[in-house]
């Protein structure tokens, strides 16, 4: 059974959730307190982080953070809080979705499902499939990227942008493509969240982010992998 841990302050929103969860299959656990759900997070082998922002002790922004620092795990943020900038730093911190209360519980049920089911494909696709581009190993199995030996933790959405990319050097995709291919895998937002992925990706991936030599910009039409020279 799939664990979920929902952190919200709001009893009865987290209890809805919970409710909707568990009637999916899936087992769920509480936190009220960002701080506390930090201790849970590292302790426990969770599935999925359901993250309100507004949270007493640590907000969302900052358990995004600690959570990604020793996660890959997905987390799907759920907040009152509507702002595109509050949506772009939270996606720049680590969260893979970003839900606006209200809701609809059955789409957030979806949402969980599809993001671990596309978590679960991203590592356990064949372990013989393994991706070299340009100064990057990409191990798909594992689920794993080395840039010159040394391993580059990823999210799994970067790392499905990464390989989408890596896999047709060359080859031009547009947000729109990428949004669209990866919503077919899990992936929800907008095409204009595509940028934010990029941007965090570029920063585990380049020597220098702001002069990228792996993921290109074709201004006015979106990004591609460097295709290997000679």
């Amino acid at each position: 059974m799939k664990r979920i841990l929902v952190v919200e302050d709001d009893l009865a929103i987290a209890e809805l959730e919970r409710d909707y969860l568990e009637a999916a299959g899936f087992a769920v656990e509480l936190s009220a307190d960002g701080a506390q759900a930090l201790s849970l997070a590292k302790a426990g082998d969770y599935d999925l982080f359901l993250v309100d922002l507004m949270l007493p002790g640590l907000d969302g922004f900052g358990l995004c953070t600690a959570i990604r620092a020793h996660s890959e795990k997905p987390i799907l943020v759920v907040s009152a809080r509507a702002a595109d900038i509050d949506k772009v730093r939270a996606l720049g911190l680590g969260a893979d979705d970003y839900v606006t209360k209200p809701f609809s519980p059955a789409e957030l049920v979806a949402r969980v499902r599809a993001h671990i089911d596309r978590y679960e494909r991203l590592v356990g696709a064949a372990a013989s499939d393994i991706v070299s581009a340009g100064e990057l190993t990409i191990d798909v199995g594992k689920k794993a990227v080395l840039s010159g030996g040394q391993p580059v933790q990823l999210t799994a959405t970067e790392f499905g942008i990464l390989l989408l990319l890596a896999r047709s050097p060359g080859r031009v995709y547009s947000k729109e493509e990428i949004f669209e291919r990866l919503r077919g895998a899990g992936f929800y937002g907008d095409a204009g969240a595509v940028a934010v992925y990029v941007r965090r990706l570029r920063e585990k991936i380049e020597a220098d982010p702001a002069k990228p030599r792996l993921v290109e910009t074709v201004w006015g039409m979106g990004y591609r992998f460097r295709e290997a020279k000679g």
